[in-house]
C-alpha cells in the first residue's frame, strides 16, 4: 500500500508540475506565435488553462490524501517532509481554486462585455482595462503554483533520504 501511495503522489505532481510546464513554455508560446490572432491565441490558451487546473485541483487532493495517509504512518522526524509537501500543495490548491472560480470567470466576462474580441476593444473600455489588471495577476498565479509545485518535487526527490519513512506504524 506504502508503494501504490508513494507511486500515486509522484504521478500527480509530476502531471501537475509537468502540465504547468508544458503550458507555460510550450502551449502558450506557440499559440500566441502561431495563431492567427490573440483572440485565437486566447481561446486555445484559456481552454487549456481550465483543464489544467482541473487536473491540478482533482491531482491535489488525491496528493493529499495519499500525503496524509503516509503521514499517519510515518515515525515522527519524517513527518515534518510530509507536513512541508502537505503545505505547499495546500497552497497550490487553493491559488489554483482561486484562479479557475475567480480570476478566469471574470476575464472571461471582461472578453465577452468588450464584444467577445479583448484586443479590438478600446484601450479605455472598462472591460478591457479590467481585463488588462486580471491578466498579470493570473500569470503571477500560476507562476507561484508552478513554484510551489518545483518545492514538492524536490521535497519528494529527498524522501528516500528519511529512514523514518520505511518504518510501518501500526495504527
Amino acid at each position: 500500500m506504502q508503494t501504490f501511495l508513494r507511486a500515486l503522489r509522484l504521478l500527480v505532481m509530476v502531471a501537475w508540475v509537468g502540465g504547468l510546464i508544458f503550458f507555460a513554455f510550450v502551449v502558450a508560446p506557440v499559440a500566441f506565435s502561431r495563431l492567427p490572432s490573440a483572440h485565437d491565441a486566447g481561446i486555445v490558451v484559456g481552454g487549456t488553462l481550465r483543464i489544467l487546473h482541473q487536473i491540478g485541483l482533482i491531482g491535489g487532493v488525491v496528493f493529499c490524501l495519499a500525503t496524509g495517509w503516509l503521514w499517519l504512518r510515518a515515525e515522527v522526524q519524517a513527518r515534518v517532509g510530509f507536513a512541508i509537501q502537505l503545505a505547499l500543495t495546500m497552497i497550490m490548491l487553493a491559488v489554483t481554486a482561486y484562479s479557475q472560480f475567480s480570476i478566469l470567470p471574470r476575464m472571461e466576462r471582461d472578453r465577452v462585455q468588450a464584444g467577445g474580441d479583448i484586443e479590438t476593444a478600446s484601450l479605455d473600455d472598462p472591460a478591457r482595462m479590467d481585463f488588462e489588471r486580471l491578466h498579470p495577476l493570473s500569470e503571477r498565479l500560476e507562476g507561484l503554483v508552478l513554484l510551489c509545485g518545483l518545492g514538492v518535487v524536490y521535497v519528494l526527490s529527498r524522501e528516500s533520504q528519511w529512514p523514518e519513512t520505511g518504518k510501518i506504524r501500526t495504527i
